[in-house]
């Protein structure tokens, strides 16, 4: 089916599927490490190249084309490739922009793991990064040099929620030189949030553990690009450097969880919003970092390149350290979980837990303050979250 010009929920479910022998409406999960060929020549030539076709499932395998080919059409991108998680997504993409001497400018507050990959692991090999504001436009493109290969950024950041100007760190990259790799992570959105690609990225990176399967029961990721560069992910990236290979079960539980990814996140938005509201009138919240708000410093650019502002938040809270613990731990409904994009929601402390990564320094240069929560808000119905925050926070009064 050509589901060009087809609208989103059509896509979610009906793009990249393709006819079984046995008929089923699911595909099938193909567990399978290998595939037989008709003939050594055909063996041959499926390993130089000249004949497309399934070799080993650590290069390819039905189950993943599927939601590949999803994916792709749902992040308006040429091709996909499928990871085993979401960080597994992040370096094979890094790994494949990037050579020693090579150079990353990188925003100053991304995912612990990430910010661990780029600072730490990566250096090791001989690649720098430049962490910077990404929204002090000036100082991003500053921060390039003939060394950078690779831009790369989250919007809305983790945990933060800062939301940066896609469009506008796309252009000035590639002004500065056309082949360098803006690099987005758009977990915090899902392609039905926001689209990077049509603003400019050249690649766009997800944990699909998240909102793109949306029930807490897999670990994955995807990368989108341009063929040419997606084959590099796959043949390099993939199979030689990380041989981090999404199995065919996984693919098949994103495919369910996908055909209700628009329903899923409208809803994700809407209880944040309420929320959100929520929570800025609290006498105990110092402040409420979500992009929805009017009064949230990114508000006008998420208004220009979000669809909706998404189920993120995070809070700052007036008590101390001990106190807010206490709090989250008599908490009934929310599940301190990290994660995000499940069903249910989710709060965790960032310095502690997801951004432990990060020194006390780092925490605050990145704006990561001890009395942080982030929150996942999830599906349950609005009225009962905001109750089980109320309970909590009035005894921080």
């Amino acid at each position: 089916m050509d589901c060009k010009n087809l609208g989103f929920a059509t896509r979610q479910i009906h793009a990249g599927k393709e006819a079984n022998s046995a008929g089923a409406l699911v595909t099938p999960i193909y567990q399978t490490s290998t595939f037989e060929f008709e003939s050594v020549e055909q063996g041959g030539a499926r390993f130089a190249g000249k004949e497309e076709g399934y070799i080993y499932s650590r290069l390819g395998n039905p189950s993943l084309t599927q939601v590949e080919k999803k994916l792709a059409d749902l992040e308006c991108a040429e091709a996909c490739a499928a990871t085993a998680s979401g960080m597994g997504a992040i370096s094979a993409a890094l790994w494949s922009a990037t050579k020693a001497g090579d150079e990353v400018v990188a925003s100053d507050t991304l995912y612990g793991c990430t910010f661990a990959l780029l600072s730490h692991g990566m250096p090791n090999f001989g690649v720098a990064t430049k962490f910077v504001d990404f929204a002090d436009l000036d100082a991003v493109k500053e921060a390039l040099t003939e060394k950078t290969t690779v831009v790369y950024l989250e919007t809305p950041c983790n945990p933060t929620l800062k939301v940066v100007d896609i469009a506008a760190v796309a252009k000035i990259a590639h002004d500065y030189n056309p082949a360098i790799k803006v690099i987005v992570d758009n977990t915090f959105c899902s392609p039905y949030i926001s689209n990077p690609l049509t603003l400019g990225a050249d690649v766009v990176v997800h944990s699909a553990t998240k909102y793109i399967n949306g029930h807490g029961d897999v670990i994955a990721g995807f990368v989108m690009s341009d063929a040419e560069f997606i084959n590099r992910v796959k043949m390099f990236g993939i199979k030689d450097m990380t041989g981090c290979v999404m199995s065919p079960f996984n693919a098949f539980l994103i495919a369910r969880g996908l055909k209700t990814l628009d329903i899923r996140v409208q809803r994700h938005s809407e209880n944040a919003m309420k929320l959100a509201k929520f929570l800025e009138s609290h006498p105990a919240v110092e402040k409420v970092y979500y992009p929805g708000l009017e009064s949230f410093e990114g508000h006008e650019i998420a208004k220009k390149q979000m669809r909706m502002f998404g189920g993120m938040m995070s809070v700052e809270l007036k008590a101390s350290r001990e106190a807010v613990g206490k709090a989250l731990n008599e908490m009934e409904l929310a599940t301190i979980a990290v994660s995000l994009g499940d069903a249910e929601t989710l709060i965790e402390h960032p310095a502690t837990m997801t951004h432990s990564t990060y020194s006390p320094e780092e925490l605050k240069a990145s704006g990561i303050s001890e009395g942080l929560v982030r929150i996942s808000v999830g599906l349950e119905d609005a009225d009962d979250i905001i109750a089980d925050f109320k309970t909590a926070l009035d005894k921080l009064i």
